[in-house]
């Protein structure tokens, strides 16, 4: 059986009445709300060299609940520096993002990024996602979740059958 090994080196196992797979295939949004599927999602971008996308999309999510001001101006500026501007280390390619003046990093708010997360988002689900879908990195994990769930029913069948006859 194969497991997948995290960064830590601990192997991770997920037992969930619905296959992360599935729940990854079923909507852009499910794969970013499960931390694994962002992890598997960002190796795959890796490959593409497109996982400034997510970091974006993840950025501007974290950037939302932000509360106070002084961090929210910060944020703000580590934004536009890494995505958004002309010398950008990780540029998204989004449209307006001339617009986008550094003026307003001074004045920041919770939706200020809305709109080019909201293409970043489409680029993403009508670009990448589908390919993700496609790729032997997904379906590598989506048989190795089947092998676990098939095991696990034929040890249950096992433990079913052991009770029977040690009556």
């Amino acid at each position: 059986m194969e497991y997948i090994h995290d960064s830590d080196g601990s192997s991770s196992s997920s037992h969930q009445s619905l296959k992360s797979t599935a729940k990854w295939a079923a909507s852009l949004e499910n794969l970013l709300e499960d931390p694994e599927g962002v992890k598997r999602f960002r190796e795959f971008l890796k490959k593409e060299f497109s996982e400034e996308n997510v970091l974006f999309w993840l950025a501007c999510e974290d950037f939302k609940k932000m509360q106070d001001k002084k961090q929210m101006q910060e944020k703000a500026k580590e934004i536009y520096m890494t995505f958004l501007s002309s010398k950008a280390s990780s540029q998204v390619n989004v449209e307006g993002q001339s617009r986008l003046n550094e003026k307003i990093l001074e004045e920041p708010h919770p939706l200020m990024f809305q709109k080019l997360q909201d293409q970043i988002f489409n680029l993403m689900k009508y670009d990448s996602y589908s390919r993700f879908l496609k790729s032997d990195l997904f379906l590598k994990h989506k048989r190795t979740e089947e092998e676990e769930e098939d095991s696990s029913d034929a040890q249950t069948a096992a433990k079913r059958a052991s009770r029977i006859y040690n009556t």
